[in-house]
């Protein structure tokens, strides 16, 4: 690809296309994960190779492909046609895409590979994603009367944020951080990263890029999140807070300050992640409650912005609809 290629991914992607960026790339990469790129002057794809026990391998396109507005259906032809021999050459079974729309199908109605929706999303279908092209008192307005005053209860009660991004200088405080998401994790059932991830992520993501940003109440840390940026986007990552001292609404703040710094960087969209809003996975909708209703509380008028959801290329026929009914056996147990 002769283009800019960060310009491009971020031009061609809702969100801003940073888990498309050579950036998680590398970390990818340093995480063990096999990686491969497949582009051309409307197209791109890095594709992360994950294993499953007894089923085998399979490609993972993780909020992609991007297509740019103007391919021909030869240029795509082509990259899927790419995507599709690289497949059989590393032997994956399938291939999961985040971003499905008519072109790509019918891209591969031509080549007679049969796309399905996968048996679960890979990254949230709908992200609540703000504007913050605007004045901090404008920002403030479009919050909810709940959400303002939850931020100037923090401030009252001395809660501290503080940015961090030289990691020889904070590792303690690095290291309660990944404590604190190993507490919430087991606090509210979710299966967040150990240790390791975060760390590799911390020292594989150049700090131009990732910040961990703290909230300190009494000399305590009591919540954190780590804040990346990407072109004119800004991205809430991973977020973790104390149980302990609730009543001072440390969450409330820290977002508002990651904001805040955002905007001073002349980021433009603030990507809070994944919410559930009006879906039919009702499942899904309870257990994201909460989470929801945080998020939604910083923008009372935003517009989603949706995504397909994961859709599966069969490459190989036997083991992909092997890898389908192991699926099935293990939900009903």
């Amino acid at each position: 690809m002769k283009k800019n290629i960060n310009k491009f991914i971020q031009e061609n992607s809702s969100c801003g296309g940073f888990l498309q960026s050579n950036i998680w790339k590398v970390f990818q990469e340093s995480t063990d994960i096999k990686t491969f790129n497949v582009s051309n002057e409307d197209f791109w794809s890095n594709v992360l190779i994950y294993k499953l026990p007894f089923m085998g391998r399979y490609f993972y396109i993780p909020r992609g492909p991007i297509i740019g507005k103007n391919i021909q259906e030869g240029e795509l032809n082509s990259a899927i046609g790419d995507l599709i021999k690289l497949a059989k050459i590393n032997k994956v079974a399938w291939i999961r895409i985040d971003n499905f729309n008519e072109k790509i199908k019918k891209s591969l109605t031509n080549k007679k590979n049969k796309i399905v929706k996968a048996p679960h999303d890979m990254q949230p279908k709908q992200l609540f994603i703000i504007d913050i092209d605007k004045s901090e008192g404008d920002i403030l307005s479009q919050m909810k009367p709940k959400t303002r005053y939850n931020i100037k209860l923090a401030e009252r009660k001395g809660v501290q944020i503080e940015a961090i991004d030289n990691l020889l200088n904070n590792k303690k405080k690095i290291e309660y951080f990944f404590d604190l998401i190993e507490q919430t994790g087991n606090r509210k059932g979710i299966n967040f990263h150990p240790k390791e991830y975060y760390q590799k992520m911390m020292n594989n993501i150049p700090k131009n890029n990732l910040k961990l940003y703290l909230a300190i109440y009494k000399e305590k840390i009591i919540a954190g999140a780590l804040l990346i940026i990407y072109g004119e986007v800004a991205i809430y990552l991973h977020g973790a807070s104390d149980d302990r001292d609730r009543n001072v609404m440390a969450p409330f703040l820290l977002q508002w300050e990651m904001i805040k710094e955002a905007k001073k960087r002349g980021v433009l969209k603030y990507d809070f992640g994944g919410v559930s809003m009006g879906e039919d996975n009702k499942k899904r909708k309870q257990k994201w409650a909460g989470v929801t209703r945080f998020k939604q509380g910083f923008s009372k008028n935003n517009q989603l912005v949706e995504f397909s959801g994961s859709y599966d290329i069969i490459i190989n026929p036997i083991k992909y609809w092997s890898y389908r009914l192991a699926q099935k056996i293990k939900s009903v147990f």
